[in-house]
């Protein structure tokens, strides 16, 4: 039986009415931007996460898919695993330079072609290249990230996407095919600091810039590392994009000690707007997907569950930036 049909009836012909009521509106949407975090904007339909899977056969994934992600971490569930080596990155030495983009989806920052910045170690059996950082963020503090950890969700979760650059040639290629994608997932809390990089994105200067959908401010001089936490654990899974077309591809890496921004900046943060100014304010927070089943896939990690008072110590619980164990 298909995925349509698995649909309560009443359902079914709420999302075939709009279909038909939207194919009348104008001009057809390209297929690839035809979704969103939720079913109404200005008025019309536009399918939201229940939908994702339904309207497009290349989206099939995001209604029958059995590793998809984000999931609800129990630590109780999470296998100790020390062979577990350190996550390293590289960047050549050079500071990282991009666009900073409001797609009216996500905060997204896209790197530059150069320097290439890659992620290893940990979980990962090849080199990452980065492809994008994005921001995700709730309309409210301790609500806003994809993941949530012993049913606990956090104010926004930055997300490193990077796709397997020794396999593949492309991040369209390398989501297609086994071990593609990885993305390393960080929690952000509110409080009275910031973390050094989020600040170099979230400053008035900066955020300002990309107020509307489609705006874009060019960066330069970024120091990755100083995203990271100086010592941290990570847990890992399989699960799949946490957006259309979320292909079962991806190992999650995520972060165990959480970052922070100021309430100044997370309020930057909800006054961007997911549309261009000549439409409606809508805010581009609550941009993350439902949760979904963990199922019987495995959680492993890197800290030992079992001495959770122990601190994480160590080079192995340091990001090593091209060979180095990074502290500050």
């Amino acid at each position: 039986m298909g995925a349509a049909a698995r649909l309560s009836a009443p359902r079914a012909l709420v999302l075939w009415a709009a279909l038909g009521a939207a194919a009348h509106i104008g001009p057809a949407p390209d297929p690839e931007d035809w979704w969103s975090y939720k079913d109404n904007l200005q008025g019309n339909f536009v399918p939201g996460p229940p939908f994702w899977g339904l309207v497009n056969a290349a989206w099939s994934l995001c209604a029958v898919g059995k590793r998809q992600s984000p999931v609800d971490v129990e630590l109780k569930r999470v296998l100790y695993d020390p062979f577990l080596p350190p996550l390293r990155l590289s960047t050549g030495g050079e500071k990282l330079r991009g666009t900073l983009y409001n797609t009216g989806r996500h905060v997204s920052f896209l790197p530059a072609p150069r320097p290439v910045v890659n992620v290893s170690g940990g979980p990962l059996l090849y080199s990452h290249r980065l492809s994008e950082l994005r921001l995700l963020f709730g309309a409210r503090d301790g609500a806003g990230s994809e993941h949530q950890i012993n049913h606990q969700g956090f104010s926004a979760e930055v997300q490193l996407i990077h796709f397997n650059q020794e396999l593949y040639g492309n991040f369209s290629a390398a989501s297609r095919g086994p071990n593609g994608l990885a993305i390393l997932s960080l929690f952000v809390n509110v409080a009275s600091t910031s973390n050094p990089f989020l600040s170099r994105l979230l400053n008035r200067d900066t955020i300002t810039r990309i107020s509307y959908k489609n705006d874009a401010y060019f960066l330069q001089d970024l120091s990755l590392e100083l995203l990271f936490p100086e010592s941290f654990g990570f847990i890992t899974y399989q699960g799949s994009l946490s957006t259309p077309p979320c292909s079962e591809t991806v190992t999650w890496i995520l972060i165990d000690r959480a970052l922070n921004i100021t309430s100044l900046q997370m309020h930057s943060l909800r006054l961007l707007s997911q549309n261009p100014p000549s439409q409606i304010f809508q805010s581009l927070s609550g941009n993350s997907r439902p949760l979904q089943p963990l199922a019987h896939r495995a959680l492993r990690g890197n800290r030992d569950p079992r001495h959770p008072e122990r601190r994480c110590r160590g080079p192995n619980y340091r990001l090593h930036v091209d060979g180095v164990p990074h502290g500050r």
